[in-house]
């Protein structure tokens, strides 16, 4: 995987789309050929286990549903951002390592559905201030666990591969960055 943090990101949804995730099947259906890939037969009520990118294609038909702890919702959104707010600086919460991926997907759905439905509207904008605030706050206590001296694989489990990502080339640039600055040059050397 690249190291670069907006091409991690790509390769983090790229992951995501291809993990096992749980569905339950509304109703019958036979066995589905994608791609060379042959899914089903499926019998309504029970649960299956299907790469998510499959789980997206069998809800768009109607298929199968996402069991509700797949899935990022607004009640899940608000603990999180509580979580988040109520530590301190030097604290940060853990997150699924999948929590973007799926912070994105749920955004987009329902900016689809506030489209379709102006009375989501509101649940959008509130789950985007909501995410906004809860990127912001992890991000500058990413910034300051990078300032200080190197951190504990305890601390940095609780971040997110992509977090991780964003550590370690804060953390690089600012070790670099005070070396350059204590550098003392004597007589021309430097």
């Amino acid at each position: 995987m690249s190291s670069k943090p907006l091409a991690f990101i790509r390769d983090a949804d790229f992951v995501f789309e291809n993990m096992p995730v749980k569905i339950l099947v509304n109703r019958n259906s036979p066995e589905i050929e994608l791609v060379g890939l042959k899914v089903g037969p499926f019998q309504e009520g029970k649960e299956y286990e299907v790469m998510f990118w499959i789980a997206q294609e069998l809800e768009k038909a109607g298929i199968a549903r996402f069991r509700e702890e797949e899935m990022l919702d607004l009640v899940k959104l608000n603990k999180i951002h509580w979580k988040e707010r109520v530590q301190s600086a030097q604290q940060i919460s853990s997150l699924s390592e999948d929590f973007y991926p799926r912070l994105r997907l749920y955004l987009a759905s329902l900016k689809r559905e506030a489209m379709k439905k102006p009375e989501k509207i509101e649940e959008y904008e509130k789950a985007r201030r909501l995410s906004r605030d809860i990127i912001n706050l992890r991000l500058k206590k990413i910034v300051s666990l990078a300032s200080a001296p190197e951190q504990t694989n305890q601390i940095l489990n609780n971040l997110t591969k992509e977090e991780r990502v964003i550590y370690a080339h804060l953390y690089a640039i600012i070790s670099e960055w005070r070396t350059k600055i204590l550098k003392t040059k004597v007589g021309g050397e430097s």
